[in-house]
């Protein structure tokens, strides 16, 4: 087993990678107890070519070690970065050093357009793909304790060691079917710089706000601005400084002094008096004269002209699902609940569903439903559908 916890080993081991064609990567992180996570392993594995592919763990815990060539090897375009679930590796990259792994694969994704349902975990792919059963015994291994068994290492080298028999496989199977450039697409999104951004005033849409109270959304916003720069400075998680409940009760009757917070249920007792008190009773102050954060109005949902059959919903639905199933792609990659409602409102604007691949899939046929051009029948008891022709 190749570990590296050195600077002259990474610069060997990019080395070694530089002309592999994809890498399968894959990260163990700690963030209970902070705010930043806390990268503790990185696993890498390349495909055997003319050589032996290689299987390595970075130790990003040891001493001295500069991870700069390896965030280097993650911006190459001549190589393939392959991840399950990307989004958490991809955060962690992009706060600690700066890059955005690219061209990038994500086989959870993949997965849901080669017909593995929703959410497709990697313990499932391997055994389903690669054929092999994951052990899941050290998956709660206390990752930042050194040394580390060699079952633990073993454990975590295996997210990645499986991860190329199920690229390739997956690879194969979107070039057969022709879908490649719809995972692409779904997978062009983890690459917003913005995904990964820890703007404290934009912290509040984090809360998921269900008013659209223009005094309620100002005061959540500087205070959950607050708390994000508590949690950031201290480097703790946002909920050891004020839990989400705390600052929602708070927003929608702001205390007017420290004897009125330590009253709300929600906040921890003398914590008016602390300095992080002080703090969020100077936030309080600002954000009673501000005005809506930018971005709010978008929670004022646009008043539709008809309200949507709950019949015609529910027959939208039931056509998605049999068309996902024809397909073999997870409903969810074609259409949300939005999506179904404003097609079931005749409202088409931003509807997803209604262009590219999934209007192929999907949505040409529910503009036929809804215009009485297609029906879903029983036959020999099960759900099918059924194009009307004109008379």
């Amino acid at each position: 087993m190749r570990i590296v916890d050195t600077n002259e080993a990474l610069i060997a081991l990019i080395a070694d990678l530089s002309k592999a064609p994809y890498l399968a990567l894959d990260t163990e992180f700690l963030r209970d107890q902070t705010y930043y996570p806390k990268l503790c392993l990185i696993q890498v594995a390349s495909p055997d070519g003319d050589t032996p592919g290689v299987e390595a763990i970075i130790d990003p815990l040891a001493p001295g070690l500069d991870l700069a060539p390896f965030y280097e090897l993650l911006k190459r375009p001549n190589i393939i970065k392959v991840l399950h679930a990307a989004r958490q590796d991809i955060e962690i990259f992009y706060l600690q050093g700066g890059v955005l792994p690219e061209p990038l694969f994500d086989s959870q994704i993949a997965a849901m357009v080669c017909g593995f349902g929703d959410a497709a975990s990697y313990e499932t792919l391997s055994r389903k793909i690669a054929h092999v059963e994951i052990d899941k015994s050290a998956r709660f291994t206390d990752w930042s304790h050194r040394p580390l068994s060699r079952r633990q290492l073993e454990y975590a080298l295996a997210d990645v060691t499986h991860l190329r028999v199920i690229y390739e496989w997956m690879k194969a199977r979107l070039e057969k079917t022709g879908r490649s450039a719809w995972v692409a697409e779904e997978v062009s999104a983890l690459q917003d710089p913005a995904l990964y951004r820890l703007d404290p005033e934009l912290a509040w849409r984090r809360l998921k706000p269900r008013s659209s109270s223009k005094k309620f959304l100002a005061m959540l916003a500087a205070i959950a601005a607050w708390r994000e720069r508590e949690a950031q400075a201290r480097d703790i998680p946002r909920g050891r400084v004020l839990k989400d409940e705390a600052l929602s009760e708070i927003a929608a009757h702001p205390p007017e002094n420290g004897e009125a917070l330590e009253r709300i249920r929600a906040v921890p007792k003398g914590f008016a008096n602390s300095r992080s008190g002080k703090g969020l009773m100077e936030a309080l102050a600002a954000g009673a004269n501000a005005p809506m954060p930018p971005g709010a109005e978008t929670l004022q949902a646009p008043r539709r002209r008809r309200e949507p059959s709950p019949a015609a919903i529910d027959l939208l639905k039931t056509l998605l699902r049999l068309r996902a199933e024809s397909a073999g792609v997870a409903p969810r990659l074609i259409a949300n609940a939005e999506d179904i409602e404003k097609l079931a409102a005749n409202e088409d604007d931003g509807v997803a569903a209604l262009a590219g691949w999934r209007a192929e899939v999907f949505g040409n046929d529910a503009r036929l439903l809804r215009k009485g051009d297609l029906a879903i029948a029983l036959e020999n008891g099960e759900a099918v559908v059924v194009e009307l022709e004109d008379d």
